[in-house]
Parts: C-alpha cells; structure tokens; sequence
C-alpha cells in the first residue's frame, strides 16, 4: 500500500520523517499524501453541530480528504495555472478543508476570507481581498452560492468563477512544487485601507507547526480543536493544520455557537477529548460571564491540557478567574498558554508550553517611559502576562526610531527573523521591503517588524500594545487597552462590553494638540440625566487611574464596536467612523462634540 501511494516522485518531495514528521516534509501536499496512505480511516476533522447529539457529529478520514482534494485539485488544474490564487468563501466546515488542501495539491494559492456579510463594510472588505489576489475562482458550498454569486456581481467580479466545491471533479497530476511555492495569502485582519495578503510558504507551514508542536508536546495523539474561523490564521494555523500535520484530528464548531453559548466550546472540549483549544482573551472572559456556575459540575476538562490564549492582549485577571471558576471541572491553572503571534510569522511565535503563565506586576508610570520596574506599594501599577519563550525564532526589542537593539528590561518594537517569517505582502513590493526588510543601527538584518510593543526579560517575552494604537497625551505614553480595561472594569453599565480609546488632532487657539476620546458599548437603557452623569464619572476614572483628561465620551450599544474575526478591537476603524461622523451614539457629551468642531484631520 505504501509503495502504491508513494511513487518515487512522492518520496522526492517527502525526504522523511523525524520526531514530528515535519522537518524533513518539504511540502503540506507531501505531509497528507503520507498520512492518507499510512492511516486512511482514522479521522482527519469533525464538525461538532451540537455537543449534546453525537448524531449530529460529521466527519472526514484521512482518505476522504485525500480523495475530495484530489478531484478539486483535478478540476482546478484543468482550467488554470499553478500559482494562480482561488477565493475560499466557506462556513466552517468540512468543506473548507477539502478546498483548502485541493488548492495546495494543484499549486494554486488559496486564499480564504470570510463570507460575504450583510454589512456594505464586510462585502466591499471581500472585494478588496479578491482584487487584490486577482482572484480566478471563488469556491463555496451549495447553500452559499446564491449570496456568493450576488455578492460577485454587486461587485463588479463579472469574470470570476463561482463554485461549489464539493461537486468539482477532475483529474489530478500531481503539482511540481517546492517548499518554497507559496501555499496561501493570509489577509490580515486589518481596519481601513488595502489589506495585504501575507505570503506563506509550505516551509513557513511546516516551520510553524513544527515549533508549535515541539514547545507543547505535541504528538498523533494531542486533538485540536474550536471555533475560531479558518479564515483566520488562528483557526487554520493555529488549530487545524497542527492536527492534521500530526496525524491527530482537529474538532470545529461553527463561531456563533460559542458566541450564542459559549458552554457549547467548553462541552465540545469535554465530550471529544480535546487537549489544544485556543482562543482570544474576551473568549474566557465571555465563558466567565455567561456559564452558570451550575454547569461546571457537569464538564470534565481535566484533558484540557492547552488553553491557548492569544491574538489580543492577554489579561492577568482573565486567567486567575477562568482557572478559579473551572477548577471544580478539573481545569488546571498550569493549562492556561498565553502565546503570541501574527500572520506575518504564519502564526505562532511563542508560548510557554505546560506551566502557569509568569505575571509581572510592574511601575505604570516606568512603563509609560519605555521601562519594566516591580511596581512600588504606594504607585499605581499594571500587571503584564508572559506570551512564552520564542522557539526556533529570533525575537529582538528594538527601538522604532533609530534601529538600536534595547537593553534588557526596556520595552521596544518587536523584530523578529526565523523560518516561520514569510518572505512578504502579495503585490506589494514597498511595503515588503518596509516591513520584512528591517536593518538595526549595526546593521543585522533583515527582520520583520512587527508594530508590537514588547520586552524581553529572562528569555520570557511580554507583549505591551501596538505602537501605532499607542495614546500620547500631555506628554504620557499610554496603551488604550489599559483605558478601556479600567473603564469596563468600574463601571456596571460597561462591565462586559468593549471599547476603543484613541486620540484627534484639534486646534487649540493658534496651536495643535492630541484630544482623547473615549468610544465604549454600555448596556441596558438610561435617561439623558443618567447617561450624562456616567459620561462624567467615566472621565473621573481616566484621571484618577492615569492622570489624564478625556475630551470626549462617546457611548454606543453593544456590538457597536467592531472587532477582528479574533476578536481585536480595531481602534483606527472606530476612529474614522468618528470622524466622519458615522457613528449612531446613544450619548454623545458637549466634549465629543468639541472635538469634532476643532479637528484637525
């Protein structure tokens, strides 16, 4: 079986196979040839509809997989040329996974995006994805056509092909390519402007899932699993191909499960025997607002062994009340993983495999300077999680301005060089050469910048904010997240929503300053008298908590605030959706409105 499977040509591109099967696999297409061949029915990916009814528990082996991949590869190569880059508009399923890996085994490019949303904002962010590919085909399934082909055509995407893929057939020639030929571009979850389409590699694939599985002991035997969309490097990277790659099976649910109950993801943990699962930050958070404390008798997740918690940052408090609420299911506080990572590294960057998380409580005020110092008793202080020891990846704290490497114990840009570093942004050479062609003030290059703010202290790295989100006002440097956390933190109408804090431009007589402004979602209904009142106590906790004024408070309902498909705040879209006056508030206070009068941009 295995001679028949694995023709000379095959074993070219494979090379052998080492402790995780990876780094010797020169390409994905190699890696699921093997596995097809060596354990044809051994469960590839499940989609849980429903973790009380197995009944409603669908699947695909190793060979199904290999098989629909080939008649999608088949199909794909008939009409078009390797290289060439196809839209991937799925709901989370089985079918995603075929057409993903059809793609791969036909040397095409695949490129997945959400599908096309109800909003003008989520439709035209599909169309810029697609014309910047330069997208040949669009795959989807039955149910989606309809809305896919609408959305085609309300685009102007006259030309592109639209297709469910389950139903394409062809036959397939296996495709020349090398771990250098690009696998897929991840389309950066972004704000406004053009998205930018990260080029990886099979060699940054394999690299990744590599580093991932060596620093969690990772092996057959570990199961993915979760809700984060494949679409998103998260859910593809970080959660499906590791399983696959290893030759374990990955377990998906549909997104709005966990959002709607977000029991159902920690069941599904429970009842398939998952030990990776990864999610954002606001994910444990939401399961420590919206699980009854009645229900946790009832999970087991002492097989939980990695809670993955990364892709926003990673909150002290969320981790002392996720392990304390779920201690009694058998959770274990050394199973939470804060990691870091980012498209542009493929995924995964560091983690601290099976430990707890160290927490440093350190000096708000050196941290504004740039500095990490222990905290002092009577000083206000922040509490920063370590994101792991990097793996198999150069991590560098650099200053953004003149390029010198930081000593230890000062927080600068994150560059990073390593395997796992794609080689660019699709179609979009200068701002490749900007990014990924990083030099320091010694001349050590290149790296890739990151835009994170970070340190690294006895090998641990700690991530602070994003330098352009960064708040400067009165001459203090603060991280919004730290705003928003302490404003949702005090106050009951805003505890559970999220909110987004940046700065304006304004004049101010014949002079400019920075106007801060405060964007936050709030709960329930209130009178005009009552929503003033909490408009003027929420610039009291900015100025007690951080010495600063707010200008203007915007209040919003929930969902207002929009959000990565990993849950990120994105603040530069909030911001322009304020200057341009298109929010819909339900309290806007006179300082809001000043600062709108007196911009600058």
């Amino acid at each position: 079986m295995w001679e028949k499977h694995f023709s000379r040509r095959y074993r070219r591109l494979w090379g052998g196979f080492d402790v995780t099967g990876l780094t010797n696999a020169s390409t994905a297409t190699a890696v699921l040839l093997r596995l097809a061949a060596e354990r044809p029915g051994k469960q590839a990916v499940l989609l849980v509809a429903d973790p009380d009814d197995p009944a409603a528990t669908t699947a695909l082996t190793y060979a199904e997989l290999d098989t629909k991949a080939r008649r999608i590869a088949g199909w794909l190569t008939e009409r078009y040329q390797p290289g060439e880059r196809v839209l991937l508009l799925h709901p989370m399923g089985l079918e995603f996974v075929s057409a993903f890996f059809g793609c791969l085994y036909a040397g095409m490019i695949a490129v997945p995006a959400p599908l096309p949303g109800r909003y003008r904002h989520e439709r035209r962010r599909v169309h810029r994805i697609a014309e910047d590919a330069g997208v040949v085909a669009a795959f989807t399934v039955a149910g989606s056509l309809a809305t896919v082909r609408e959305w085609a055509i309300e685009e102007g995407l006259t030309g592109l092909t639209v297709a469910d893929s389950e139903t394409l057939c062809g036959q397939w020639p296996l495709a020349e390519i090398n771990a250098d030929t690009i696998a897929l571009l991840q389309y950066t979850s972004g704000s406004t402007g053009d998205p930018k389409g990260v080029m990886i590699s099979h060699r940054n694939l394999l690299a990744n899932v590599d580093s991932l599985a060596r620093t969690f002991g990772f092996d057959e035997n570990v199961r993915t699993g979760g809700w984060i969309p494949l679409y998103h490097d998260m859910g593809l990277m970080g959660q499906l191909l590791p399983a696959l790659f290893l030759g374990s099976t990955c377990v998906l649910m549909n997104p709005m499960s966990f959002l709607k109950r977000p029991l159902n993801w920690l069941k599904m943990i429970d009842r398939y025997d998952i030990a990776w699962s990864a999610a954002p930050n606001f994910a444990y958070e939401h399961c420590c607002r919206r699980i009854d404390d009645s229900a946790v008798d009832s999970l087991d997740l002492s097989r939980w062994r990695y809670a993955a918690n990364g892709s926003e940052p990673v909150r002290a408090a969320t981790l002392t009340a996720f392990a304390k609420k779920f201690a009694g299911a058998g959770f274990r506080e050394d199973a939470i993983a804060p990691c870091f990572g980012m498209a542009e590294a493929t995924v995964f960057v560091s983690g601290g495999g099976v430990r707890p998380a160290p927490v440093r409580k350190i000096d708000a005020q050196s941290l504004e300077q740039h500095e990490i110092r222990p905290a002092y008793e009577d000083r206000p202080a922040r509490s920063i999680v370590s994101c792991g020891i990097p793996r198999d990846i150069e991590v560098r704290a650099v200053d953004p301005q003149t390029g010198e490497p930081m000593p230890e114990g000062q927080v600068g840009e994150l560059w990073l060089r390593g395997p796992s570093v794609s080689r660019g942004y699709w179609a979009k050479p200068d701002v490749t050469e900007a990014i990924f062609g990083a030099y320091t003030a010694t001349g050590d290059g290149p790296y890739l910048r990151t835009g994170d703010l970070g340190v690294l202290l006895d090998g641990e790295l700690y991530v602070t904010g994003r330098i352009k989100e960064m708040v400067t006002s009165n001459g203090r440097n603060l991280y919004p997240q730290d705003i928003e956390y302490e404003l949702a933190t005090q106050h009951e109408r805003l505890s559970g929503h999220v909110g987004a804090v940046f700065t304006v431009p304004v004049s101010e007589g014949d002079t400019e300053t920075e106007a801060l402004v405060v964007l936050h979602e709030m709960k329930g209904r209130a009178g005009e008298d009552e929503l003033a009142r909490l408009s003027a106590q929420m610039k009291q906790t900015v100025v007690r908590e951080f010495g600063v004024s707010a200008d203007g408070i915007v209040l919003l309902r929930p969902g207002s605030v929009r959000r990565t498909t990993s849950g990120k705040i994105q603040r530069t879209a909030m911001r322009e959706l304020f200057l341009t006056e298109e929010l819909s508030p339900v309290f806007a206070d006179e300082g809001s409105k000043a600062v709108l009068a007196r911009r600058l941009v």
